[in-house]
């Protein structure tokens, strides 16, 4: 009887021991993995004999291939940034009501929704949008680029507000949601546009100055800027010891704001970086602050679209008017000169845009008639005019 409790006891710790060197052998091989992935690629060496193993690059797999569990829904928060110019009002007026239309759609994982009033007290439409005040940054620091001051305002809000939901939605007033938006991320990997004219390769020379080579190849970082952007807002301790994507534990918004702020503002002092970066400088810092925290992002190209380039609406979930539309009466492009037919938000610096603004004529691609008709539908609700 004595011999079998001893050899039950000598079970029960073989057991033991088993499940512990199966746990410490998969925890070292899955620091193996994460250590060594270089530049998204998803290769790994095995460490021994030199030997490449491929794995799938969730920058290529889109998250269409990855099964969730059914009904599951992963809700993000709608976060923009703005200031209290009369210009910005309007477009988050204009931003605010499509949200609300989207928010309720089938398949849309929208949740909560943030206006950041990065202007330091409040405004007249704090009863209308819900809102969250910072402080901008300190007088003269931005010289006059005042989109400075949205990462500085990320990195507050972050800091102080209750934010409900696990992940976020960085967008900017000037976006129409046009299509219910599901959540795109994936677990650790946030989704971002690739925009055309962010191209770190092209001036990696200047890239270099604040990722260094130490860090991975300059085609780390990715062609995006912070918006629009689904991401995780914080690390979990669950994650941390069980998730079943390890990458979570690198693919923090509240990580990366900081940095974000801190390459902003030193690429602004450099005079080449301020030169070659212009007005999307703020969009490279926020790519090279990802690089730096080995944070890669699902491309989606379906995410936005921007009008005139983009004619086709179809399936995509965000219009994006930050272009100048000008277009003869026959419908012809005249980008470059003022046409006969515009829209250009640009023009409404000082107010919203005037109730007897037409329709575009016929000819004009679906894309540009939908943000015309984005705005004709608002031509009812007072608080615009």
């Amino acid at each position: 009887m004595i011999e079998k409790k001893n050899m039950m006891r000598a079970s029960s710790l073989f057991l033991v021991l088993l499940a512990l060197g199966f746990f410490f052998a998969t925890y070292n091989l899955l620091s193996m993995v994460i250590h060594n992935r270089t530049g998204g690629s998803g290769r790994i060496s095995d460490g021994l004999n030199g030997v490449s193993l491929t794995l799938p690059d969730p920058i290529i797999q889109m998250p269409g291939n990855v099964k969730r569990p059914k009904h599951a829904k992963l809700p993000f928060h709608v976060a923009v940034t703005a200031t209290d110019a009369p210009y910005s009002k309007w477009q988050c007026r204009i931003m605010y009501y499509w949200y609300k239309k989207a928010k309720d759609m089938p398949g849309s994982e929208m949740g909560g929704f943030t206006r950041v009033l990065h202007s330091g007290s409040p405004d007249n439409l704090m009863d209308e949008i819900p809102t969250f005040v910072v402080d901008p940054l300190p007088e003269g620091l931005d010289r006059g680029y005042i989109v400075l001051n949205r990462p500085w305002a990320f990195v507050q809000w972050l800091e102080k507000a209750a934010i409900e939901e696990e992940y976020i939605l960085m967008a900017e007033p000037d976006h129409i949601f046009v299509n219910p938006l599901p959540n795109l991320a994936h677990g650790g990997y946030p989704a971002g546009f690739p925009f055309f004219y962010i191209k770190p390769a092209l001036h990696e020379k200047i890239i270099r100055k604040f990722y260094p080579e130490e860090k991975g190849p300059v085609t780390d970082v990715d062609p995006i800027g912070n918006s629009p952007v689904i991401i995780k807002k914080v690390e979990s301790l669950v994650a941390k010891l069980a998730h079943e994507n390890w990458s979570d534990l690198i693919s923090l918004l509240e990580k990366i704001a900081p940095t974000w702020m801190n390459v902003s503002l030193t690429m602004k002092d450099d005079t080449e970086a301020d030169k070659a970066f212009g007005w999307v400088l703020e969009m490279y810092a926020y790519a090279v602050a990802s690089a730096l925290h080995g944070v890669h992002h699902i491309l989606r190209k379906d995410f936005m679209l921007q009008p005139p380039w983009d004619l086709d609406v179809g399936k995509k979930f965000i219009i994006h008017y930050t272009y100048g539309c000008d277009y003869s009466l026959k419908g012809e492009l005249t980008y470059g000169k003022i046409g006969e037919w515009r829209f250009d938000k640009r023009s409404y610096l000082s107010g919203p845009l005037p109730r007897n603004l037409s329709l575009p004529p016929p000819g004009v691609p679906e894309s540009v008639v939908c943000v015309s008709l984005s705005y004709h539908r608002l031509k009812t609700v007072a608080f615009l005019f």
